[in-house]
């Protein structure tokens, strides 16, 4: 009997290679981040969608990072200290690389880098303390890095007016705003493709006409 066999003589299950490899059906990819402030549901959302086992940077938060960090939500011990990473597979044919920015505030420079080459985000609020939210809505700004906003519905978070929410975290008209449950797989997937969605239509935006060209002089 193999050495890898178990007690009562069967084998143990092996690693599917939908568990590994993409789909030969597959014919896009897309480098997704999924941005908010510590606490919002960041790490919960990606283990919730991710059809491969999510890598994940959680450290045990400790007195030296108070200093430096800001107060944590009552229940929470560790904090993102790297990224998180998953992958989802829509359609499939578009896979979404999933990429977990750190919440800390200490950690922005590094979104830089974990920026490049992403083709959207996903920034998730918690209506708790959507001033939270400010720095890393701000960020993508900056980076020019299109996104949508999705609500993370906590126990107890308070029901708010869409427009008031689209007021308190001025944005355009044009950003998506949906509510998720991060705990919800249904739920979250809906968020993704919402942003997945948006991003669909502004790549397929017709471009501005451009104005005639001026007749060369005679």
């Amino acid at each position: 009997m193999s050495s890898d066999a178990a007690a009562d003589g069967t084998q143990p299950d092996a690693v599917g290679d939908s568990d590994v490899y993409v789909s030969p059906s597959v014919s896009g990819a897309a480098k997704i981040l999924v941005v908010g402030p510590m606490g919002v549901g960041k790490t919960t959302l990606i283990s919730t969608v991710s059809e491969i086992k999510p890598l994940s940077t959680e450290a045990t938060m400790t007195q030296a990072g108070a200093r430096v960090d800001t107060a944590p939500p009552s229940a929470k011990t560790t904090t993102t200290v790297a990224l998180d990473f998953g992958r989802i597979t829509l359609g499939g044919e578009l896979v979404l690389y999933l990429f977990g920015t750190p919440g800390q505030h200490r950690f922005l420079p590094a979104w830089k880098d974990l920026a490049r080459g992403a083709l959207g985000a996903l920034a998730l609020v918690d209506t708790r303390d959507l001033s939270a939210s400010f720095d890393a809505i701000g960020h993508l700004e900056d980076l020019d890095v299109p996104f949508t906003v999705a609500v993370n519905a906590f126990p107890d978070s308070a029901l708010h007016d869409e427009g008031e929410l689209r007021t308190a975290l001025d944005l355009l008209p044009r950003t998506p705003l949906v509510i998720c449950d991060a705990r919800e797989h249904k739920s979250s997937l809906k968020a993704l493709i919402s942003l997945v969605t948006h991003l669909i239509a502004l790549n397929t935006a017709p471009a501005a006409t451009a104005a005639p060209l001026a007749p060369e002089p005679s």
